[in-house]
């Protein structure tokens, strides 16, 4: 079981502000902010809900190739909800909401280009199917 992920980005205030927006679509909110001054390291911001951050961003060289996450939802709504967000606080799209019945039957999916390229996505997976 994954406990917590995250991916490294060029602009730490761009992306934080990106993720608080895609992600606030979700019910995901920005939870914690550690400055370099207190990692000994780069800035970090974790987001998630029920007060755990499980993704994190961190400032520094963007990972090459860029990263895909996928954050899990709870109905087709809501895929179309962090789209949206997703767009109109800055993201390419990187394909609409919609089935990918080529993952699995009930598979409904979109993802979005972040400021550094990482392909970020919101799935629902109808019935609670999961790739076989």
């Amino acid at each position: 079981m994954i406990d917590h992920t995250g991916v490294v980005v060029s602009d730490f205030e761009r992306s934080k502000s990106f993720y608080q927006k895609a992600l606030a679509a979700i019910g995901y909110e920005l939870l914690a902010i550690f400055p370099a001054s207190t990692t000994g390291r780069t800035d970090v911001a974790g987001f998630g809900e029920g007060g755990k951050p499980d993704f994190w961003i961190y400032q520094g060289e963007p990972n090459r190739p860029p990263v895909h996450v996928a954050f899990r939802v709870e109905s087709q709504q809501l895929v179309r909800a962090f789209h949206e967000a997703a767009l109109a606080a800055g993201g390419r799209d990187n394909g609409p909401p919609g089935p990918r019945s080529h993952y699995h039957a009930g598979y409904y999916g979109a993802f979005v280009l972040d400021p550094d390229g990482h392909n970020i996505e919101a799935v629902f997976h109808a019935g609670g199917a999961g790739p076989d």
